[in-house]
């Protein structure tokens, strides 16, 4: 039997998540488009570009999981286990649409005042390519990326706040000095296109954000790390540019460096090394990283995607201190008190 309604009967307005699925549908996305599906476009792109290349490094397909979000948004889960040159490597997309409850926005609202403090409730988005990859080899340093764009809507749908975040990093277990100096140089020259005040400052954030507190001691030897990127730090489109512009250096920045360590020799040793230093990757992940926290804590979560950045293997001894005067020892000086590569 058809449903027939009053003709003063008010149709729930489509939400924010319908209304980019429909213009994604009947027009694409343009130049014009609104932000979050230009950002949602890039980060896919760019997923594709890096899995292509590191299959062809490695050897071994990504297994490839597309899923989808009850509200709108979904996202495609890439993750390779046990190939030639990586024993974890995961590389994903999410987009999300969701409502923030009112103590996330009084949180939310310290670093963005646009945010209107009267609401109850929130709409956002947010969207972002994650990524870390585990090498087999001790020798080969574990590499992490994660560049994102949050934006908050009024009761219309309109945008109201947004920003950018992101950073990359990266974790020797054996340090040489001239993949640390190429990393940063690489991530420099993608700074400095830009403002030459960034890399200083988003160095220095990420030595102090990648701290494992409790071990005194930094995850690596890090890279750049930022957060809260909106119109008071510049406007939309230069910010934009900016982080495509870091994305872009990921694959000069590590591939290189993969490259020349992948097939050194190593011993059993050097091997029990590595999986020490896991296990403080894994520490630094699960207690302090605010992006883990996040995802845990969002209402229909994929777990299994959240924690793919966590190693296939790692180890804890008690109380295990390197020899004095040992590489292992060298790393850990420069992990207590991180330098400046370029």
């Amino acid at each position: 039997m058809a449903v027939v309604r009053s003709p003063h009967e008010r149709l729930e307005p489509p939400s924010i998540a319908e209304r980019d699925s429909l213009q994604k549908r009947e027009s694409g996305v343009t130049s014009t488009s609104p932000m979050r599906l230009r950002m949602e476009a890039f980060i896919k792109e760019q997923q594709a570009e890096i899995v292509r290349e590191l299959e062809t490094l490695d050897g071994k397909a990504f297994r490839t999981d597309t899923w989808t979000r009850p509200n709108g948004g979904g996202g495609i889960s890439c993750v390779l286990q046990d190939g030639q040159v990586f024993e974890k490597a995961g590389v994903n997309t999410s987009v999300v649409y969701g409502t923030l409850p009112r103590p996330a926005i009084e949180k939310m609202r310290v670093n963005h005042r646009a945010i209107d403090p009267s609401v109850d409730k929130l709409d956002f988005f947010a969207a972002g390519l994650s990524m870390v990859l585990h090498p087999h080899n001790p020798m080969a340093p574990t590499v992490h990326l994660n560049y994102r764009y949050f934006e908050t809507a009024d009761g219309d749908g309109n945008p109201q706040a947004w920003w950018f975040g992101g950073g990359t990093d990266l974790t020797p277990s054996y340090l040489f000095d001239e993949d640390a100096i190429h990393f940063h140089r690489t991530i420099k020259e993608a700074c400095d296109a830009h403002d030459r005040t960034y890399y200083p400052r988003f160095k220095k954030w990420c030595d102090e954000y990648f701290n494992v507190k409790h071990r005194g001691e930094s995850r690596g030897v890090g890279g750049i790390f930022f957060d809260d990127l909106d119109a008071e730090e510049k406007d939309q489109e230069n910010l934009f540019a900016f982080v495509q512009d870091c994305l872009h250096a990921f694959l000069p920045s590590y591939m290189p460096i993969i490259t020349r360590r992948k097939d050194l020799p190593f011993t059993p040793r050097e091997k029990e090394w590595q999986q020490l230093r896991r296990g403080r990757y894994v520490e630094f992940n699960l207690v302090h990283d605010r992006g883990t926290s996040f995802g845990l804590n969002t209402p229909g979560a994929r777990v299994e995607s959240i924690l793919m950045s966590l190693p296939l293997t790692a180890q804890w001894q008690y109380m295990h201190e390197p020899e004095s005067g040992s590489r292992e020892d060298r790393l850990l000086g420069v992990l207590r008190k991180p330098i400046e590569w370029v």
